[in-house]
C-alpha cells in the first residue's frame, strides 16, 4: 500500500476516550483516531463532534475508526472512506467500554442529545 498523507502508523492512540470530552465531563458516541498524532475525538453523531474539531483546527486529514471490529480510515479534505494500513495498538477502545459513553455520564435521554 503507497504512503498516504496524515498517516503515521507509529503513532499510539492519546487514550481510550475523547480527550476533550473527557476533560470536560461529557460524553459520546463512537470515537474516531486522528492517523497523524493519535488524538481520539468523539464522532459527528456525538454532542461535541470532537473529531471533526480536530481536524478543523489541526488541518490533519485522516480519522479512522477506534469501535471494536471497525478498520475504515476517512480523508477529510475529499470525503472518501477507504482502508489504510495498521496502526500501533491499541485499535481500538476495550470492548467492555460502553457506547455510548461513559457509562455513568450518559444521560437518560442521550438520543434527544445527538446529531443524525
Amino acid at each position: 500500500m503507497a504512503e498516504r498523507a496524515g498517516i503515521d502508523p507509529t503513532i499510539p492512540p492519546s487514550g481510550t476516550g475523547c480527550v476533550e470530552c473527557e476533560q470536560a465531563g461529557g460524553w459520546w458516541v463512537h470515537l474516531r483516531r486522528c492517523t497523524q498524532c493519535g488524538h481520539i475525538g468523539c464522532c459527528d453523531t456525538s454532542p461535541a463532534q470532537h473529531a471533526t474539531a480536530h481536524f478543523h483546527a489541526t488541518g490533519h486529514p485522516v480519522i479512522t475508526s477506534f469501535e471494536p471490529g471497525e478498520d475504515w480510515f476517512w480523508d477529510f479534505p475529499t470525503e472518501s472512506g477507504f482502508l489504510g494500513p495498521a496502526l500501533v495498538d491499541a485499535q481500538a477502545h476495550p470492548e467492555e467500554q460502553t457506547v455510548p459513553g461513559p457509562a455513568e455520564r450518559v444521560p437518560a435521554d442521550w438520543r434527544d442529545h445527538i446529531h443524525e
